[in-house]
């Protein structure tokens, strides 16, 4: 969740710490600051705000050509200017930065206080400076081992020390850390982004693993001084495709680029010969595959949803019983591991930590654990039994909307396998594959038509609570919807089945309060026509994103969103696209940061 990066190199350090910072805005945050070293002592800068707030009290002149900073989005402690990182010690020879909690702090606090140590802020971090402050004798990285080996929880780290100039000891546990490699300079960072306008050869670090960067290079080992071999990775991805562009917001650009996004997610891996998917990263011959008798699928968030749409599907097409499994609660609720079951676990960045977790427990019960993200070396991928990549390109916008239909796509793609290889026949299959290849040029014709998605959220735009309601496979698209215009727009939404309406939701509808309803063609439609008469015989405003030419749902609702006729299948994509717009342009006009909502994170790194 908060971002950190390091660097030791020929470069002014602020600078580039600095620049990386600003990549890591998307993560979300509420305070930012850095520390430079430069002849004998660290120059320590925070603040609370933006990136641009921390900018204006950094001097005009601030040498050193080492130094570490830190996005803050807040555990422990309020925010305010003490609280944000990094963090020294009592001599202020010692700088911290910290992503994680340290769940035995307030221990550890304790006895340090015994010992005599002063805090200055209320965070749990605090605490990992003055431990390494009290085991440093002139050995910067055994102290940090050290300390290291007291604290319970999760963290990624960064320390440097004024009595060792050009030198940061990194080290992670349950928190990304990357290390970037460049011509006279190392990088390490929480996330490849703050890094790519420097290099693109990268080693992911593992928990437990601890790293020394100085301008000549790095080494790597872990907390009982063993040197463990890394292999470099190169990043795929370019510089172009972390900036904005010609678009206003990320999440507006990340909106338009779906039709790209999910043609990547199928490229080469949708088979027109044999009418069905190909999926290579699987890691299960064909007799594994046909004993599969149950799929679950575990998420969190956006990936819950399109883990929900899955669970249709591979039900629906490949008559395999399939739930979607909130992550963070399957965890704690000592999973029951059946025979012959596959586990996918699906996230964006593949470091979501309740769903790490719960992939790990499951994994220590014996399951075989596949991975759908979208992120190349990220943890998940790296610890999984194999999985599928997404292929979205990085998602900068806090608010997820391309990695949500790209993890459709591979889903879609799985259960289409799946069916093949079971009861579903080669006309079947065919027909699944068209519809599914004419996605991204179906969606063009949606994104043409985002102007009457913004003259509808100017209409709506006095609602302070909406309904979205769906049905079948729909229904968690709803739910999506939803949650998109909470996440940007700050306003209470719900999603739920059209058919739950009469079961206590119907008590909300006013003359206030929209209800968004998912119409498209397909066996359900007749059921949610008659939940849109409830709706209206109430008073309450109702909008439909419906199929073009369905005269009866125009006649039916207040306003209507038109996308264009389709396999029923495929509607998922196609009704989702239009509640994003109608969430971003909602956020636009209430005066609403689209790209950095308030109080939220692009990667829950911590529970």
């Amino acid at each position: 969740m908060c971002g950190i990066i390091g660097y030791c190199g020929p470069k002014p350090a602020v600078d580039v710490i600095l620049e990386g910072l600003k990549r890591l805005e998307y993560r979300g945050y509420d305070s930012a600051g850095l520390c430079v070293g430069h002849q004998g002592r660290l120059q320590l800068v925070k603040k609370t705000g933006k990136i641009a707030d921390l900018r204006r009290e950094v001097p005009e002149v601030l040498p050193g050509q080492w130094g570490i900073g830190h996005t803050r989005w807040a555990t422990h402690g309020e925010v305010n200017d003490l609280n944000a990182h990094p963090h020294l010690d009592a001599a202020s020879r010692i700088a911290v930065v910290h992503n994680g909690i340290i769940e035995n702090h307030s221990a550890l606090k304790e006895k340090l206080i015994g010992q005599g140590v002063s805090f200055r802020s209320e965070t749990d971090s605090e605490v990992i400076v003055h431990l390494i402050a009290s085991y440093y004798d002139g050995d910067l990285e055994r102290a940090v081992k050290q300390a290291l080996s007291l604290l319970r929880g999760t963290y990624g780290v960064l320390v440097m020390h004024t009595d060792q100039p050009d030198l940061i000891v990194g080290a992670r546990n349950g928190s990304p850390l990357v290390l970037g490699i460049g011509e006279d300079e190392v990088f390490l960072a929480s996330d490849v982004t703050a890094i790519m306008g420097h290099t693109k050869q990268v080693v992911y670090l593992e928990d437990g693993e601890v790293a020394v960067i100085t301008p000549e290079g790095y080494r790597t080992t872990d907390l009982r001084d063993n040197v463990i071999t890394k292999q470099i990775d190169v990043v795929s991805w370019e510089l172009e495709e972390i900036e904005k562009g010609s678009f206003a917001h990320f999440m507006q650009k990340e909106i338009f680029e779906q039709p790209e996004s999910i043609l990547r997610a199928m490229q080469g891996r949708i088979e027109f010969e044999n009418a069905t998917a190909h999926l290579g990263g699987l890691n299960l011959d064909r007799q594994e595959l046909l004993n599969i008798e149950r799929v679950k699928i575990v998420a969190s968030g956006t990936s819950y949803h399109a883990g929900m749409v899955g669970a249709y599907l591979l039900e629906q097409l490949a008559r395999i019983p399939c739930t979607a499994e909130l992550s963070s609660e399957l965890r704690y609720r000592n999973p029951i591991v059946e025979r012959n079951t596959l586990y996918f676990v699906v996230s964006q960045s593949g470091e979501t930590a309740d769903t790490l977790y719960a992939m790990r427990e499951l994994q220590r019960k014996g399951a075989k654990v596949l991975g759908i993200c979208n992120v190349v070396g990220a943890t998940i991928p790296r610890e999984s039994d194999g999985g599928v990549y997404t292929h979205s390109g990085p998602e900068i916008a806090v608010a997820s909307t391309k990695a949500f239909t790209s993890q459709l796509t591979v889903l879609y793609l799985f259960s289409l396998f799946m069916a093949r290889m079971r009861h579903m026949s080669f006309e079947e299959g065919l027909a699944l594959v068209q519809a599914m290849d004419g996605v991204p040029a179906l969606l063009q014709q949606v994104l043409s038509r985002a102007d009457s998605i913004q003259e509808l959220a100017e209409k709506y735009s006095y609602a302070r609570s909406f309904l979205f309601l769906g049905r079948g496979i729909n229904y968690p698209v709803a739910l999506e919807g939803a949650l998109k215009l909470k996440e940007v727009s700050y306003i209470h939404a719900e999603g739920y089945s059209a058919a739950e309406i009469k079961h206590g939701p119907i008590a909300l509808v006013n003359e206030e309060t929209p209800s968004l309803f998912l119409v498209p063609n397909d066996p359900l439609r007749d059921k949610v026509l008659s939940n849109m008469k409830e709706i209206k015989a109430r008073k309450g405003p109702v909008i439909a994103i419906a199929v073009e030419g369905d005269r009866e749902v125009a006649g039916i609702a207040d306003d209507v969103f038109f996308v264009p006729n389709a396999s029923p299948i495929v509607y998922p994509f196609l009704l989702m696209v239009p509640m994003q717009l109608l969430s971003y342009y909602m956020a636009l006009i209430l005066g609403h940061n689209v790209d950095q909502p308030r109080n939220l994170a692009k990667s829950v790194t911590v529970e």
